[in-house]
């Protein structure tokens, strides 16, 4: 590799307004498919990123050797700004890379922007293919196209401090009012630690808390959905979750501004006695201060032995429409998504794999798997899948309701019933 990856720096405010402000692309296709050239790269950045490195440029090393004349530059974006980020590139294709990681969340938005290209052919014609579970294939599908390549699935569960528990002889929590009265017995006996870091920018953590009290995100109608945010069921789950923020637990002065990484990073540092993370954080759990002090079990529901629904996550890889390398792009995508580098994905990152057959393999070889696997097999749970929501995740609609809420700006009622407008509107305009 010619080009070594690279950590990107955070995208400057003009680049988000520009996105913001931009229009949907035209879509058309690139008119060339040179085979030779420069592949531009971008993928998440982690919280620790050295191990996913280390194997993306494994994989690239070997892609440059079979492909004579070609390099590869990879960037590692912030997920945080990828919306805006990702949506400047489909309006400026001088600009824009060949092959993008995306959250599985935002299929249908890039999809309807006209910004990924249709690869059913070339992913139907690839033998690993075959070995994909049907949950990830469905996630870089839209009307029935493949967009991409899954590239691993996520699910979160409950990452705990066994010599914090051992020490106040406390036991993992069965129930999520369990989960609670635990996390401020342990603020108050060690006041140094949060009983259990959450953030309020951190949606796929408060989603399970939502879910598990009944309540759902939107429901369909007709083409399109509504959101259901302010119904009563959703309410207690907002409620449940918005009560872990305060002095007697995580302060809201330090922690409504938190997202996923920082509550992970909180945690593997030895700042917080719990947290939700997912597998693919087991990496950098396993390279901070609490090494050998934690263990995970599934996120509890509201009755004793019950497992939340757990957002079924997960990242996928897709090659731009606008590329003028297609066919290398496509190669790529399979070289960073095959079962080989997913293989590696897990013993570096913890990332589940996608096909069945490798994802068996991990659960055989690391017992760390099994609370996510058993997480998994009690049902999981998605976002609507309509455009809308990429642009209600953008717009932070959840996040700043949480955010209202646990600051005292709103009560739980009104904050929810502003989220709930603002997503009917986000639906009803990409309908459109």
């Amino acid at each position: 590799m010619k080009l070594p990856a690279r950590i990107a720096v955070p995208v400057a405010l003009a680049l988000v307004t520009l996105a913001a402000c931009a229009p949907q692309t035209s879509g058309g296709t690139a008119p060339t498919d040179d085979k030779s050239g420069t592949l531009r790269v971008w993928l998440f950045q982690e919280v620790d990123n050295k191990p996913k490195q280390q194997v993306v440029d494994q994989a690239v090393a070997a892609f440059e050797q079979r492909h004579k004349g070609v390099d590869v530059e990879v960037e590692y974006i912030p997920v945080d700004t990828r919306a805006q980020r990702v949506k400047a590139a489909f309006n400026d294709p001088a600009s824009a890379p060949d092959l993008i990681e995306y959250g599985n969340t935002d299929t249908a938005g890039y999809v309807k922007d006209g910004g990924l290209a249709d690869v059913t052919a070339e992913f139907d014609a690839w033998p690993e293919a075959r070995d994909t579970d049907p949950t990830a294939r469905s996630s870089v599908t839209v009307g029935g196209k493949v967009y991409g390549a899954p590239l691993f699935v996520g699910v979160r569960a409950l990452y705990y401090r066994t010599d914090v528990f051992a020490e106040l002889g406390l036991t993992a929590p069965r129930t999520q009012a369990e989960l609670v009265t635990t996390a401020k017995k342990v603020r108050k006996a060690k006041p140094e630690l949060y009983g259990i870091a959450v953030g309020g920018a951190y949606t796929y953590g408060a989603l399970p808390f939502i879910w598990a009290h009944g309540g759902e995100l939107a429901t369909p109608q007709g083409p399109s959905y509504r959101s259901a945010l302010d119904s009563p069921a959703a309410r207690k789950g907002i409620t449940a979750y918005t009560s872990l923020f305060g002095d007697d637990n995580c302060p809201a002065a330090k922690c409504a501004q938190m997202g996923g990484n920082a509550t992970v990073t909180a945690f593997a540092s030895g700042k917080a006695a719990m947290a939700i993370g997912g597998d693919f954080s087991h990496a950098a759990v396993e390279a901070g201060a609490v090494k050998g002090k934690y263990a995970v079990v599934p996120l509890p529901g509201t009755t004793p032995g019950s497992i939340t629904p757990a957002f079924a996550g997960g990242n996928n890889l897709g090659v731009l429409k606008s590329t003028s390398h297609r066919t290398l792009a496509v190669d790529l995508m399979k070289s960073l998504a095959g079962k080989e580098t997913q293989a590696r994905l897990f013993d570096a990152m913890g990332f589940l794999p996608t096909y069945t057959d490798v994802r068996q393999q991990a659960a055989r070889k690391e017992p760390f798997v099994k609370p996510f696997t058993d997480t998994l097999g009690a049902g999981t749970k998605f976002v609507p899948a309509s455009a809308g929501w990429g642009r209600i995740d953008a717009e932070q609609v959840l996040p700043t309701m949480f955010q209202e809420i646990v600051s005292g700006r709103k009560d739980v009622g009104t904050a929810s019933a502003d989220a709930a407008k603002k997503m009917d509107a986000a639906f009803a305009a990409t309908a459109r």
